[in-house]
């Protein structure tokens, strides 16, 4: 395998795999400690 096809798929996994935790981070169970700063300062 040549070192730039390495380097490519090295780049795309780590890209999906952030992704993937910015998804479950924002609509999995760790998203029922995030508030919501615009419900906090309601006119």
């Amino acid at each position: 395998m040549e070192p730039a096809i390495a380097l490519n798929i090295s780049i795309c996994a780590a890209i999906v795999s952030l992704t993937g935790y910015a998804i479950y981070t924002a609509f999995g169970p760790p998203a029922k400690e995030l508030n919501d700063p615009f419900e906090d300062h309601e006119d």
